[in-house]
């Protein structure tokens, strides 16, 4: 068995964003030489968070638009009286999850139709990562 590992940056213009990456992940299964395992993709930071869903834009949409209802930008937080002021961030965050596991098979990616894997952003306008670890034979 062998493993992979990168890592992916990023530094959003917006204080929200939803970035499809299939295509580094993908870039990083032919890197990897991996045929048969699979791929974690993990967001490494408390307010951004990896889904897998249709690359549709109204879909995309409606999540944002989800999210908010769940968990409204507000100064209502308990989190807030720590000084901080991204408390909705954290709970989109763990609403959408930190990380996804897909399966690798002969050598790609095995989705289902339309399936892409995101990088959902709920605090940015700073640097943070992604951990990609591809492990298998």
């Amino acid at each position: 068995m062998k493993s992979y590992t990168e890592y992916l940056w990023f530094n959003t213009q917006t204080k929200r964003d939803f970035i499809n990456i299939t295509p580094q992940v993908e870039s990083a299964l032919r890197k990897s030489g991996i045929k048969e395992g699979f791929a974690l993709v993990s967001a490494m930071h408390i307010t951004a968070g990896v889904y897998v869903n249709d690359a549709e834009s109204g879909l995309i949409q409606d999540i944002a638009e989800w999210l908010e209802k769940i968990a409204p930008e507000g100064p209502f937080y308990h989190h807030h009286h720590t000084g901080e002021d991204n408390g909705d961030a954290h709970l989109k965050s763990l609403l959408i999850g930190h990380e996804v596991i897909i399966p690798i098979t002969e050598g790609r990616l095995d989705f289902g139709p339309w399936q892409q894997v995101y990088y959902a952003e709920f605090d940015g306008m700073r640097r943070k990562r992604v951990i990609l670890k591809l492990i298998g034979e």
